[in-house]
């Protein structure tokens, strides 16, 4: 899918929790990928199209060390054909015994343009990937190697990562929060109703900073709340 600059904008001014509820609202209540931590802090959000990885169980005589040298095994060929703005979203079962990537394949994901990466299990060099700067999720550091366990089996086909569905170009937002899975042709509105609910949301904080109890604010029940921040809106530029 291709991602309107304006959309990728609003995406990025806006949190996913904001996200979540916004999908709530329309029925989706398993698109947050659950148990994924950001390796480093993450700013600006991460926002792009998502391409899929998916592993298997390993079975030991289909994944041996020499598979690697094959340039189409799966792994390296989701690395590099990964499109530059995409997100990479592993399915690795959900089972962080052992990595689904390193920081070599990280780096080469960022320095390809990619938008970031994220997966259910772990990756080894945590630490060095920690340091590159670049949106980076898992759920914890991983032992060395994904021999044992896990075998990269399909690429760019829906799969599951953290319990949350994800299709070929749906749309993948991660903040310091997490991450989000927002279904392709529901982006553009959910982006609009997200940046409506942030402007309703940061007059909210003000008013409770300032003392103000939360009935009939949040949720705005009471008519003069709206009036209210209408003129905070006109005043504020938002």
């Amino acid at each position: 899918m291709t991602l309107k600059p304006e959309t990728r904008d609003k995406l990025r001014s806006v949190s996913t929790p904001t996200v979540a509820t916004a999908l709530f609202k329309r029925g989706f209540r398993n698109q947050a990928i659950q148990g994924v931590r950001p390796l480093s802090p993450v700013e600006p959000s991460m926002v792009g199209p998502a391409y899929t990885l998916r592993y298997m169980p390993a079975r030991e005589d289909l994944n041996k060390l020499e598979v690697f040298r094959d340039r189409g095994h799966p792994q390296r060929k989701a690395i590099e054909d990964c499109p530059p703005g995409a997100v990479l979203v592993m399915d690795s079962r959900k089972d962080a015994r052992a990595a689904s990537a390193g920081s070599i394949l990280v780096t080469r994901l960022m320095k390809r343009g990619v938008a970031g990466v994220v997966t259910d299990g772990g990756f080894r060099d945590s630490a060095d990937i920690a340091r590159l700067g670049f949106p980076a999720y898992h759920q914890r550091p991983s032992a060395p190697t994904n021999l044992t366990l896990h075998q990269a089996i399909d690429i760019n086909v829906p799969i599951g990562c953290g319990d949350a569905p994800v299709f070929p170009g749906d749309i993948i937002l991660g903040d310091n929060d997490g991450v989000i899975v927002i279904p392709a042709g529901l982006v553009d509105e959910i982006a609009e109703e997200a940046v409506e609910m942030t402007a309703y949301e940061d007059y909210v904080a003000e008013q409770v900073t300032s003392g103000q109890g939360i009935y009939g604010l949040y949720p705005p029940t009471n008519e003069q709340s709206l009036k209210d921040f209408a003129a905070w809106r006109k005043l504020n530029g938002r």
